[in-house]
Formats: structure tokens, C-alpha cells, sequence
């Protein structure tokens, strides 16, 4: 792909276009009212140099493998050269961090290039995170490093093709310069390499796009913002039941939004991720996980684990409460929506609808992770009793549920889950409980109408064969550190097909090693970049 063809990339910058920017275009932190973005352009780097790309995001864009493996590809994706019709910004937002406000965040590191038409209709926002400062990164430096861009761009690929909702990566480079990071904020601060990933998403908006004009009190900022977001994000939504703006229009819009939010969460919960950082300006108007930085995977299955080392002590953003922030995150939105409503009725109606949304698809996650046809009220309390044995037991959860559905429920054995408990101790204690646990289960399937191998089909379909284990990511981390981007580009095919037995690969579904449990990186992490 030469310049000529990359140029014909359609860019239409409908978010610098129709809503308010700032008029300060100079350089400097500052705090921005009035506006919902600010003019900057990304700071150039000594040497760019592609590592890795997305081959599925990029034929989706219209780019073939000519231009993503050319030096004008690294140019671009790493903002050392724009393309005509590019706008680059960043966002204006704030939020609600670990439970408080914290006034206005902003796109600190991370700078969108332009929104581009694709052939098909799709509109996809391109942003580079780690593109240099921005009126929005206070005392950083807008720079990111090649660790969490390697983390950021696998997970963003895995969780796609996991079947969750999420933002895209398109591409992973390299700076050619250091960034100066305290990985764990002990003192100890090293230079690392520099790397920027180019994330892609329909939208970036923020649950905090909308609470920080809301706290000042900027009405008309709130009510702009919102009827853009349902004008470009949401447009199947106008004209349903007459609706075409006020009060009626937004409470529509609230509801799926919320109902978006539960959708992403239950799958969460189905693949055991945690996102680790549940703030709401990491929260996506559009229900797609967004900004991966100190996230996991459980491993032995614990409800209470979270892998933000920041988090370590409240556990605010625990696997297993994630549910519940989501409607925490999703109350304060609806504070800050309340001056565009005439009452409370329907933002009320729309948190009772996220619950509504997130039971039906709890419920079905029960049903297809077990490999049965429906969930009735009997199974909740099944599936409630199989995560207290696999918490007590210390058993892997992506190990057992995959080795469920492999077995004949008329043979099955706690001995045949050997290789997904971490612990003898623990293993022991609860061998008769999961023997009975085991052969209810079995009944359960016994009068179940879903035929074998549709159940087998179906459970496969749900719980994965590999996840994106943090020491797994560290790996291929550490052979990019030494020069090797093998590692990467091995990992991300693999997780191009989760639920695939992928033969030859199986080092890749292991549970967790011991000598990763408390290795940096492998277990726990900070919110360092």
C-alpha cells in the first residue's frame, strides 16, 4: 500500500466538528471549561518502528499488509506524520476514581488522530496512547511504555475475539527513546522503552465526557454532548415511538446504555476478567471495555482478588464486585444526566433495567458455561455452590469449566480435574464436597433435553480453551525487552481462536506456574505506564 492509497482513507471529524473545543491552542496543562476537546497534535519520537499489527482491525480499516509493515505506517501510528483530513485532539472528561471525584482527568496520554469512514459505512475512531502531553496529563509526560503497550494491545485483540465488547488495537511500535517509569511506586524508578499503541473504537466517550461538564454546572455543554452522542453513536434510536429529542429520546438512550454496560460486565464474568481499574472515566458510553492497564485473569478462582496493586488493601475493584461498581459508575452517570430530566422516573427505570439485563445474562452464562438449555432458579444456587468449591478448593476456573465439558457426565470424578488445582492442602479439603457436587450436576444433565453434543458445542462456545493469563503476557513482555517480538506476535495468534484446542499449543492453556505467582508483572500490577 503506497501513500496515495493510504490517503484515500475517508476521515470525517464529527466529534471536532459539532461539538465545542477549546480555544487555547497553546501548549501547557490548563484547566479547560466550556469545551469537550482541545486542539494538540502528538509529539514526534527519534525513531519509529512497527513491532506488531492487528491483521483482522486492519483489513476492517481498508489497510493491507503493504502499508502496515512500511515506514510511513510506523510514521503515522506512532504521530510523527499526519494524513490529510486528520484532526488531532484530545478529549475533555473527569471522574470518579476509587469512589471520589476527582474533578477533570482528560486524555493525559492518549491523542485521537481523526474518525475515518470505512467502506462498509462503520465510523472508527484512531488514538495513539502514549503520543506525547496534552493540556490533560498534569504532571506527566504523555508517554507510554513498551510493557503496558504490548499488555494493551494483546488484551484489546484477545478480548475481541473472546466475543466481549471492546475497543480495538490496531497497531504496537516503538519509540526508539526511554520513558523513565517506578513500575510499582516503591522509589525505585527505571527507564523503559518507549512504545505507542494505536487503539481503535467507534467511540472513546467517557462515562466522565458527561460528569465534568455536569459539575460545573454547564448545562448546555451536557445537553450538546448528549445529543451528539445519540446523534452519531445512537442514531437507531431516533424516531423510535415518535422520538426525536428531550427528555423521552434521553431516557432511551440511558437505558441501552445501561444495558450495554451489563451486557460487557456478564461477559466479564463468563471469561474471568478483571478489568482492575473501574473508574468512570474508564467507562465506555457505548459498553466496550476500555483502557487495559493493571487488569488479570483469575487463576485460581477467587472473588476477592484484584490484580491493581493500588487496589490491594480496599479491593474496591475485586472480580467478584464488578458487577456492583458497574451500577455504582452507572449511578453517577445519572446524577450527572439528572439537570436534562424533569424528574428521576426514567434514569431510575434505567439502573433497574441494567440489574434486569445483567440477571437475564447471568443466567445464560449459567446455562451455556454448564451445557444446559435453559437456567432455572434451581441452577443459580448449582453454579453459587461450584464457585465456593472452586474458591475453597483453589481450582483454576478456565482449567475446570473446559474440562467440564469434555467429560461424560455419567463418569465424572474430582480426580479428573487434577492439573487445575494449585494447592494439595486445598485439593484435599474439598474432594467429597466436589464428588457431590459433581454427581448433582450430572443428574441435573441427566434430564436435561439439550442432546451431547450440543452441549459440549455449546459449553466449548463459552468457556475458553485459552485466556491471556498475565504471565503469559509477561512472557512475551520480557523477549520484547531482549529484541525478540515473537512472543507477542505468537500470543496474539493464539488468542486469535480462545475456544479452539489449537493442537501443539497447549503450553498456552496451563494454569498459572508457580514461579509466577508473585513475580512482577504475573500476578499483581500497578497503574503505572
Amino acid at each position: 500500500m503506497s501513500l496515495s492509497t493510504s490517503s484515500t482513507l475517508r476521515f470525517d471529524n464529527a466529534f471536532v466538528r459539532e461539538t465545542p473545543g477549546d480555544p487555547d491552542t497553546g501548549p501547557g496543562v490548563r484547566q479547560v471549561e466550556g469545551a469537550a476537546w482541545s486542539r494538540v497534535l502528538p509529539t514526534p519520537v527519534a525513531a519509529p518502528r512497527m513491532l506488531a499489527w492487528s491483521a483482522e482491525m486492519a483489513a476492517r480499516l481498508g489497510l493491507d499488509a503493504a502499508f502496515m509493515d512500511s515506514p510511513l505506517a510506523a510514521e503515522v501510528l506512532t504521530g510523527n506524520r499526519q494524513l490529510d483530513g486528520m484532526a488531532p485532539f484530545a478529549a475533555n472528561y473527569g471522574g470518579h476514581q476509587f469512589g471520589h471525584w476527582a474533578g477533570q482527568l482528560g486524555d493525559g496520554r492518549a491523542i485521537t488522530l481523526g474518525e475515518i469512514v470505512n467502506a462498509s459505512g462503520e465510523r472508527w475512531e484512531l488514538q495513539l496512547k502514549g503520543a506525547g502531553p496534552t493540556p490533560y496529563s498534569r504532571s506527566a509526560d504523555g508517554r507510554a511504555v513498551l510493557r503496558s503497550s504490548i499488555r494493551e494491545f494483546l488484551c484489546s485483540e484477545a478480548m475481541h475475539h473472546l466475543g466481549v465488547p471492546t475497543t480495538r488495537a490496531l497497531s504496537l511500535a516503538v519509540t526508539g527513546e526511554t520513558v523513565v517509569r517506578d513500575m510499582f511506586y516503591d522509589g525505585h524508578p527505571e527507564a523503559e522503552p518507549g512504545a505507542i499503541v494505536c487503539r481503535v473504537a467507534p467511540s472513546f466517550i467517557r462515562f466522565g465526557n458527561f460528569e465534568l461538564p455536569a459539575s460545573r454546572g454547564d448545562v448546555d455543554l451536557l445537553r450538546q454532548l448528549v445529543d451528539f452522542c445519540i446523534r452519531r453513536d445512537f442514531a437507531h434510536l431516533r424516531g423510535r415511538g415518535g422520538r426525536s429529542e428531550g427528555e423521552p429520546l434521553y431516557g432511551d438512550w440511558f437505558v441501552e446504555v445501561c444495558e450495554r454496560t451489563a451486557a460487557m460486565v456478564a461477559h466479564w464474568m463468563r471469561v474471568g476478567f478483571v478489568h482492575g481499574v473501574m473508574n468512570t472515566d474508564n467507562m465506555s458510553i457505548l459498553g466496550l471495555t476500555i483502557d487495559y492497564g493493571p487488569y488479570g485473569w483469575i487463576d485460581d478462582y477467587d472473588p476477592d482478588w484484584t490484580p491493581n496493586t493500588t487496589d490491594a488493601v480496599h479491593r474496591r475493584y475485586r472480580f467478584g464486585q464488578q458487577p456492583q461498581v458497574a451500577y455504582w459508575n452507572l449511578g453517577r452517570l445519572a446524577g450527572a444526566l439528572s439537570p436534562l430530566f424533569d424528574g428521576v422516573d426514567a434514569l431510575q427505570d434505567g439502573l433497574r433495567r441494567y440489574v434486569e439485563a445483567f440477571n437475564r445474562a447471568e443466567r445464560g452464562n449459567i446455562a451455556a458455561k454448564l451445557g444446559l438449555e435453559a437456567c432455572r432458579d434451581e441452577d443459580v444456587a448449582l453454579m453459587q455452590s461450584l464457585r465456593e468449591l472452586l474458591k475453597a478448593g483453589g481450582i483454576d476456573m478456565t482449567l475446570f469449566f473446559r474440562r467440564l465439558s469434555a467429560l461424560d457426565p455419567s463418569a465424572l470424578s474430582p480426580d479428573l480435574f487434577g492439573d487445575a488445582f494449585y494447592d494439595d492442602g486445598k485439593r484435599a479439603a474439598v474432594m467429597q464436597a466436589l464428588q457431590e457436587w459433581l454427581a448433582a450436576y450430572a443428574a441435573r444433565i441427566a434430564e436435561d433435553p439439550l442432546p451431547p453434543e450440543h452441549r459440549t458445542a455449546l459449553m466449548d462456545a463459552a468457556n475458553p480453551r485459552y485466556v491471556l493469563r498475565n504471565y503469559l503476557a509477561q512472557q512475551a513482555i520480557d523477549r520484547a525487552h531482549q529484541g525478540d517480538i515473537g512472543g507477542v506476535t505468537e500470543l496474539l495468534d493464539v488468542m486469535r481462536r480462545p475456544y479452539d484446542e489449537q493442537p501443539g499449543r497447549e503450553a498456552f492453556a496451563a494454569r498459572r506456574p508457580d514461579w509466577a505467582r508473585d513475580r512482577a508483572g504475573c500476578s499483581m500490577l500497578s497503574c503505572s505506564s
